[in-house]
């Protein structure tokens, strides 16, 4: 299982970071102004096909079953495995007995009302894929802020385990994560798979993603490690 190892090692390089974070103390989350994200109509199979476009080009099925194949068995139910379950910490980066460490479990991502996504709205999908926040503690509400207590954003966040990358996935239009949350919520089959509770430090990584996380949304183009493209026919700079 390719995508599985691939997983593992980038746990693996980021390992000793968490471990840090998680040692330093609480932080809060990056503060910035955003836009409250529009909805579409995610009832049109044109906006599912884009959801399982990304679903499939993102590799959600790598961790969460599936690998590749939606007609696999398993497709997005969860961990199934020992090998899906990811150790973050000491005990992942130094031994297996050395603290910290906290198993994390890929979670169930059909819509099943008990044990999947199915008790939660698009728009608390769109929010843990956007702002990384867990929709079991959070609210459907539009975020306009990720400043906590400020423009709903919760005061006291508690986010997605590290090993789902959301920070890359949250510079992604929103018309794409709204697409995700429509395949998700409307055009996967429900799977009954009650899977463990992750495990995470007390303010479950709120220290780690307020040090790691970069600001959203991001500084204009270009930045000053950045330059604006050549034009055709002119001279290279």
């Amino acid at each position: 299982m390719q995508r599985l190892r691939i997983s593992s090692r980038w746990i693996l390089a980021l390992a000793p970071l968490f471990v840090a974070a998680a040692l330093i103390g609480a932080r809060t989350a990056n503060s910035g102004r955003v836009t409250a994200a529009a909805r579409p109509d995610t009832s049109t199979m044109a906006l599912v096909a884009r959801g399982r476009y990304q679903v499939l080009s993102h590799g959600c099925g790598g961790c969460h079953g599936g690998l590749d194949d939606p007609s696999a068995h398993g497709w997005l139910a969860g961990v199934e495995t020992p090998e899906q379950v990811f150790a973050i910490g000491a005990c992942n980066a130094v031994h297996p007995d050395a603290k910290p460490c906290f198993k994390t479990y890929p979670r169930n991502l059909t819509p099943d009302n008990e044990t999947g996504l199915g008790r939660f709205t698009e728009r608390q999908i769109f929010n843990a894929l956007r702002y990384g926040l867990r929709p079991e503690e959070t609210p459907d509400v539009d975020i306009t802020s990720m400043t906590p207590g400020q423009g709903n954003f919760p005061l006291h966040p508690r986010y997605l385990a590290p090993p789902m990358p959301w920070p890359d996935w949250r510079h992604m239009d929103d018309a794409d994560l709204w697409a995700i949350a429509a395949y998700l919520k409307r055009a996967v089959k429900p799977v009954h798979n009650r899977v463990v509770e992750s495990e995470g430090p007390p303010d479950f990584w709120a220290s780690a993603y307020g040090k790691l996380v970069g600001p959203y949304p991001p500084k204009p183009f270009p930045t000053e490690n950045e330059r604006a493209p050549v034009q055709s026919g002119a001279p290279n700079q």
